[in-house]
């Protein structure tokens, strides 16, 4: 069952994004050839007055045609008669409507929580090693680690997930105590057993206050969840360019369904498997906005980042560029991306089947 809502979760997420470019040139007054939800063959469709609606046979993926790469027909409502700005916001909208959903998905999880960890230490346990003056005090304020600002308790529990995923038992802290900013360079950081009353428990030895789930608190909460996100991926993509993390880390569609499965069936209830899901669905929401605008040929950040390019070569040779040039760069790029989604899904059934 979880599956099947993953699959749904996972094709609401492409069909939002897809949404967002259809609403921006149907504001904008710009034809849309067809709008699919799915890729591959059709399996329904429908012809509306100038737009073609199909539902396709494979549940991940769609797209929004609006002829990009055709050449100039002299249809001043075809995409590429419009001026560039007008350009740039429906290339733009299928990401700021990923996030738009995403934080929206934030806001109602986080609508029945009564309160939220924050940062200023309440408590050190018996057995913390650096307890004191040169390490951390009750009454302490977490402001940053590793240069990366803190909120809430949830930012220190991720970022210091990350620095353990690196194989790193140490960080750099800012703390603020009694009105005075301290730098703990290299300060050692790593979960470990520690007994409270009589149970013993896998904790970094730290608790921290307690903040009142307010309406602004909520909406504030929400932002920095979703700012959270955006901060990981980009973590995320400097481990892998650095080489802390792999290829074999990624993940496409099917590892993100199967994540989402896996959430659900480990999930208590079937209310806290939807919550679960959902904000997890937040934070690939999140992703696939992200990851669009990158500068990366065939995405949208790649088109957009082409329509700077061309304006300047205009600008300087005074001639009109053929955006079937720019197709074939894209449509290059675009087989290129298909090879290495083949690879990662591969590699996703792989990492499932081994378990």
């Amino acid at each position: 069952m979880y599956i099947v809502v993953a699959i749904i979760a996972f094709g609401l997420l492409i069909v939002v994004h897809e949404l967002g470019h259809y609403s921006a040139a149907k504001l904008l007054n710009v034809r849309v050839n067809e709008f699919a939800i799915g890729m591959g063959p059709k399996i329904l469709k429908k012809q509306g007055k100038e737009t073609l609606y199909t539902l396709r046979a494979l549940p991940f993926g769609g797209f929004c045609a609006m002829g990009e790469d055709d050449e100039f027909t002299g249809d001043p409502r075809s995409f590429t008669a419009q001026k560039r700005w007008r350009r740039i916001v429906i290339l733009s909208a299928g990401a700021v409507a990923n996030f738009i959903m995403a934080f929206i998905v934030i806001l109602v999880v986080n609508a029945g929580i009564q309160g939220f960890i924050g940062t200023t230490v309440t408590d050190i346990l018996d057995g913390f090693p650096n307890e004191g003056e040169n390490g951390l005090m009750v009454g302490d304020t977490l402001v940053s680690i590793n240069g990366e600002r803190l909120y809430y308790r949830a930012d220190f529990e991720l970022f210091v997930g990350l620095i353990e995923r690196r194989g790193d038992k140490e960080a750099d802290l800012v703390v603020r105590r009694d009105g005075t900013t301290i730098k703990l360079d290299k300060f050692p950081l790593e979960r470990r057993w520690f007994s409270i009353d009589g149970v013993m428990y896998y904790r970094y030895g730290l608790s921290f206050n307690m903040i009142e789930a307010t309406a602004m608190q909520r909406l504030r909460y929400s932002l920095y969840t979703a700012m959270n996100y955006v901060r990981l991926i980009r973590v995320s993509l400097a481990m892998l360019f650095s080489g802390a993390a792999g290829v074999q880390d990624l993940s496409g569609p099917v590892g993100i369904v199967d994540a989402m499965n896996s959430i659900g069936q480990d999930s208590p209830t079937m209310s806290a498997a939807v919550v679960n899901i959902s904000g997890f669905m937040a934070f690939i929401g999140v992703n696939l906005a992200v990851m669009n605008m990158l500068p990366i040929p065939a995405m949208d950040g790649g088109r957009i980042l082409f329509i700077f390019i061309t304006w300047a070569i205009e600008k300087v040779t005074k001639r009109r560029i053929d955006p079937k040039y720019e197709g074939y760069i894209h449509t290059a790029t675009f087989i290129l991306l298909m090879g290495f989604m083949a690879f990662i899904l591969v590699n996703d059934v792989i990492k499932i089947i081994s378990g």
